[in-house]
């Protein structure tokens, strides 16, 4: 097999990882386009094609190291802000350069520890350790003020203790449409974690609809009724949990919300 036939199977990875990492299309083409032409300069660079996707990705590297950062803070300017895709962009950016690469290359591409180790060109141990410094990052950019609305005392301490767990703050635990609101506008959460039947007959959602009156935050709904909102009638929410719940779904879809809320973005 030719060398072009061996590495057609991996550009549109190559290029969604140059992207990725460049910030757009853009740059990401031209670091894969100049990747490539310096291979052809010099066909030897990839030694034996048996592990060839690694090869790529360590030359695609060594292209990044020389090229994204201005590339990156000139791409920055124009980024539009107000899509998922921009604000993993815009968070991504907050990372070292290093520690963002090995967490694209371990998360997007698929690759291990020790391919990655071949690509960046270090230890393994310098591998978990970028690994762990970024996942750290991300926990403290994605750090949350909540409001939990929940007139269940125990379901209301569990969902605490979760959330104070994962390194977050709880403002307050409301118990009524009327002193949910009342908290929100006091505190002014980043997120808002509401049951939708509460201790006085009251509702969580229209006292969320208050809430999201006077503020922009991101809402998920904890509820042993999830067809009350699930009607179709109306605008549904995003993210809606049953009871019971598993402990790890709240904590992975509360991850979720915070990654792609711009607010969380540091600046």
């Amino acid at each position: 097999m030719s060398l072009g036939q061996a590495i057609a199977p991996h550009l549109p990875y190559l290029r969604r990882y140059g992207r990725a990492i460049s910030g757009g299309q853009d740059q990401g083409d031209l670091l894969v386009s100049k990747m490539l032409e310096q291979l052809v300069a010099d066909p030897t660079q990839i030694a034996d094609q048996s592990d060839i996707r690694t090869q790529l990705y360590r030359l695609l590297h060594r292209q990044v190291t020389q090229l994204h950062e201005s590339m990156i803070s000139d791409f920055a300017s124009s980024t539009q802000a107000d899509t998922a895709e921009a604000i993993a962009d815009a968070r991504l950016r907050q990372l070292p350069s290093l520690a963002r690469q090995a967490l694209l290359l371990a998360a997007l591409e698929g690759f291990s520890e020790t391919d990655i180790a071949a690509i960046i060109e270090c230890d393994i141990a310098d591998v978990q350790i970028l690994l762990n410094d970024a996942t750290a990052e991300i926990d403290r950019q994605t750090r949350a003020r909540i409001l939990i609305i929940e007139d269940e005392p125990i379901i209301a301490m569990d969902i605490e203790m979760i959330v104070r767990d994962l390194g977050h703050d709880v403002v307050a635990v409301a118990t009524t449409h009327a002193e949910a609101v009342d908290e929100a506008k006091r505190h002014r959460p980043s997120l808002v974690l509401a049951d939708i039947q509460l201790a006085d007959n009251s509702s969580g959602i229209e006292a969320v609809q208050e809430i999201l009156t006077e503020l922009d935050v991101p809402v998920i709904f904890i509820t042993a009724f999830p067809e009350r909102l699930l009607t179709g009638d109306r605008p549904e929410p995003a993210f809606l949990l049953t009871k019971p719940y598993q402990p790890a779904t709240l904590r992975a879809t509360i991850g979720q919300v915070l990654f792609f809320n711009p607010a969380t973005i540091p600046a």
